[in-house]
């Protein structure tokens, strides 16, 4: 016969196969199989996404397309012979594709084709990560997802990678970290908040001098020489200057006033530069406003690496977990007080929070540093893809749905921001728990 369970053993049954069950799934999808298939369907899904919206996504991959092959056909070269929007190591990545397809198409094919190996380097390291990196990659997978294809169609596909390998490796290889992260601001400035954050968080003299005043000289010297050799040395800071000329963009996160305002204020106009191929708010206020943000954003970034400076004194037992929450402040406040607001710049935020997620304990204080913002993360990168390109023209009549839309996003990453301030604080604040090392 049969044996007859006990009462006990008939209540706890259910329990004890709902947790094999979990238990089980969870291995399912932290095999490496599973990680894989998923990364295939997801860059698959976004690829077609490209194709799909067409001019708005791959738009600039035929401005990159035209610059290079201008250069190659009659040496009118970016930086060396003309002043640019972009830093002198653009030229790399966007010479790739020309030097392996002679097609548009063929280098749209090559372009996404970058992206995604870069990405796949990245999502390797991030997997590997202890303890939690398998976890880590579903979220960062997810992230791309909720952003759409706007990020494999812009530079920033590039930099997210960067970013995120750079910042797996901070703690252990700081000098490496400087090093991505040197390479990745002359290709996009953003990179440079990881490097400020790596330099705030420096344990001494010694260390900073070896692990960030070495490896970034040594990348500013390489590229600069590149420029000097090729009769660019002129124009190699140029960027800055053209980034200062622009006017207050539509999608900003300081043009949300007037965006909800032409609601009701028909007199707000939005106008394309066909110069610089994006939509700018016109009118006295959005320019005052643009200009105080030229002073705003080097003077918040600043006070963000004294912040983590701060933090890093004050609690040298918990280093890694200020450096993401100072590079996460520091590219939030690329975003906030930037009169730039292109939808492709929120694949900066995903990298910190994937590298949060790898790295951190199961402790309640990492969930409650890290859950929060990871999840605020996933709804800011789907309302940007909401904004662009699903809704955009209607966000640029001033629609109501797209104008909410476009101000919720905005008021997230303001959020996000003051949140990751606030946690800094708190940090520096708390009980340090170990000696600081020497």
């Amino acid at each position: 016969m049969w044996p007859v369970p006990s009462a006990s053993d008939i209540s706890t049954t259910p329990k004890a196969v709902g947790k094999d069950f979990l238990r089980s799934a969870t291995r399912v999808l932290s095999s490496w199989p599973a990680l894989w298939i998923g990364f295939a369907l997801v860059h698959g899904w976004i690829i077609l996404q490209a194709w799909v919206f067409g001019g708005q996504i791959l738009g600039d991959v035929n401005l990159y397309e035209w610059w290079i092959r201008n250069g190659m056909d009659a040496g009118w070269w970016p930086v060396f012979s003309y002043d640019w929007v972009y830093p002198i190591g653009a030229l790399a990545p966007m010479a790739i594709p020309a030097l392996l397809a002679d097609s548009t198409n063929g280098y749209y094919w090559v372009w996404m084709g970058l992206v995604t190996a870069a990405n796949a380097v990245a999502v390797l390291l991030l997997g590997r990560a202890r303890p939690h990196g398998r976890a880590a990659v579903w979220f960062w997978l997810a992230f791309l997802v909720a952003l759409g294809p706007i990020w494999i169609g812009r530079l920033d596909g590039l930099l997210a990678p960067i970013i995120l390998v750079a910042l797996l490796v901070a703690v252990r290889r700081p000098a490496l970290a400087m090093t991505l992260a040197t390479v990745g601001a002359w290709i996009k400035i953003a990179p440079g908040a990881v490097a400020l954050a790596l330099a705030a968080t420096a344990s001494n003299a010694k260390g900073f001098l070896r692990n960030v005043v070495l490896p970034g000289a040594a990348v500013c010297a390489v590229v600069i020489g590149i420029a000097t050799v090729g009769g660019g040395s002129d124009n190699v800071l140029d960027v800055f200057g053209e980034q200062g000329d622009r006017q207050l963009q539509v999608e900003s996160v300081a043009a949300t006033p007037f965006t909800v305002a032409r609601l009701w204020d028909s007199s707000i106009q939005v106008e394309y530069d066909n110069v610089i191929y994006t939509y700018e708010v016109l009118g006295a206020g959005p320019d005052a406003v643009a200009e105080a943000l030229d002073i705003a954003l080097p003077v918040a970034a600043v006070l963000l690496a004294a912040l983590v400076w701060w933090a890093a004194r004050r609690r040298p037992d918990l280093v890694g977990d200020v450096l993401l929450l100072g590079a996460a402040a520091e590219l939030l406040a690329l975003i906030v007080f930037n009169k730039v607001g292109s939808p492709q710049f929120i694949a900066w935020i995903g990298p910190p929070l994937a590298a949060a997620i790898a790295l951190g304990s199961r402790s309640q204080g990492t969930r409650r540093t890290w859950f929060l913002p990871a999840f605020g993360t996933l709804i800011v990168a789907r309302l940007t893809m909401e904004i662009y390109p699903i809704r955009y023209g209607e966000f640029l009549g001033g629609w109501p749905l797209a104008t909410t839309i476009g101000a919720l996003r905005n008021a997230l990453l303001v959020a996000l921001l003051v949140g990751a301030v606030v946690r800094l604080v708190q940090v520096a604040r708390s009980r340090r728990t170990t000696s600081r090392a020497g």
